[in-house]
């Protein structure tokens, strides 16, 4: 049987890969940044997960105005990176996992998550720059991430997005989907974007510390109550594009209930937005 045996939250700001592709990660602005990673890399490593559900959202690369799915999951063979404006990433293809996406799709639309099913996509940073950050950049030599990925991409972009209540019953419900996979795999679901920031208007570079601070604990001592913060006290408290911790959400729906907590880390500044990273493992 497939099971989920850890969830991961982190930022996936675009100077990051930036930072990553262009050699600055020692840096002095960039290196304490890195150096929050140095773990969680280790621990991966250890590790060794078969297929990571990565729950992103797309920046105007596979989707567009034109066509705004809220839950959209990618059932191909691969994923090329997407080019941004400045060209694609320089990092491995994303090899997908079909047969455990076309499984969660199936068991979360008759769960009636209306999914959108996605046959072709290319994925920008905020899938990639978590990978980079987690397993560090691939060597030329063996060019390929060391485990299959899952994109599910959620609309936080377009109003309305989901709500972090329906984030976090979709969570249960990949885990549901997951385990009646009956391949043995061992399966990690990672939730990323925020934390607290706002790329526009006034508020341009907002950091609310406290909130960022109070929802990291909640993932640990209390995520139901997170699932019940409403759209606007996002935008109040962590910046307009704060709405992108309800993906974090899922990641936690997706674990146990008494997931366990084993690092945390929590960064400002990054470009203009302020970093969190944390990693629970299940019972």
């Amino acid at each position: 049987m497939a099971r989920i045996v850890a969830g991961v939250a982190t930022s996936h700001v675009p100077a990051i890969g930036a930072a990553i592709d262009q050699g600055k990660t020692q840096e002095p602005y960039w290196q304490p940044l890195f150096a929050g990673f140095e773990f969680s890399k280790r621990w991966i490593a250890e590790q060794k997960p078969d297929v990571v559900v990565l729950v992103y959202n797309d920046h105007a690369s596979a989707f567009s105005l034109e066509l705004i799915p809220t839950f959209a999951i990618g059932c191909a063979e691969s994923f090329a990176p997407a080019d941004e404006g400045w060209g694609p990433r320089p990092v491995p293809v994303v090899e997908g996992h079909p047969e455990l996406a076309w499984h969660i799709a199936q068991s979360t639309i008759l769960d009636e998550f209306d999914m959108t099913i996605v046959n072709r996509m290319e994925v920008d940073h905020g899938l990639t720059v978590p990978l980079s950050l987690m397993f560090g950049q691939p060597a030329a030599s063996n060019f390929h991430w060391p485990c299959k990925v899952i994109p599910l991409a959620v609309n936080v972009v377009q109003y309305p997005p989901p709500t972090g209540n329906r984030c976090w019953n979709l969570g249960r419900a990949i885990r549901k989907a997951v385990e009646s996979f009956e391949p043995d795999l061992k399966v990690m679901i990672w939730g990323t974007g925020g934390m607290s920031h706002q790329l526009q208007g006034p508020r341009a570079g907002l950091i609310n510390r406290a909130f960022d601070t109070a929802f990291l604990d909640g993932l640990t001592r209390d995520p139901a109550a997170l699932a019940r913060i409403p759209h606007l006290d996002y935008v109040r408290e962590a910046g307009s594009e704060g709405i992108e911790l309800v993906m974090w959400l899922i990641m936690r729906g997706a674990l146990a209930a008494d997931a366990r907590e084993i690092y945390r880390f929590y960064h400002v500044p990054a470009s203009n937005t302020a970093v969190g990273h944390i990693i629970l493992e299940n019972p």
